[in-house]
């Protein structure tokens, strides 16, 4: 399970962002700061090459999200927003194999 306990797994999250985007690099450098440490894996997702995410995420980017439980954080966030988050994610748990 994606959890507290499961030292080995890393928790996948992406960071739906594009080129140019300050806000994503304001999101990026709070998620290294709140993050760092803990045992997620972000994934840098540019919209850009995806009509599909283009179309849902173009005005609300940043938005981080796990991809296995459907959680999702818009921007704006602060640490705690991010902090709580990210328990939510690990207390939801992913089996391993499914990521």
């Amino acid at each position: 399970m994606c959890s507290a306990e499961d030292e080995a797994f890393l928790c996948e999250l992406e960071l739906m962002t594009t080129v140019g985007c300050h806000l994503c690099d304001q999101a990026v450098a709070l998620m290294q700061q709140v993050l760092d440490g803990q045992r997620f894996a972000v994934d840098l997702v540019d919209i850009a090459y995806d009509d599909q995410l283009m179309a849902r995420y173009a005005e609300h980017i940043p938005v981080l999200l796990c991809p296995h439980t459907g959680d999702e954080l818009a921007w704006p966030f602060d640490a705690r927003q991010l902090s709580d988050f990210a328990v939510r994610v690990l207390a939801a748990g992913v089996a391993p194999g499914q990521h």
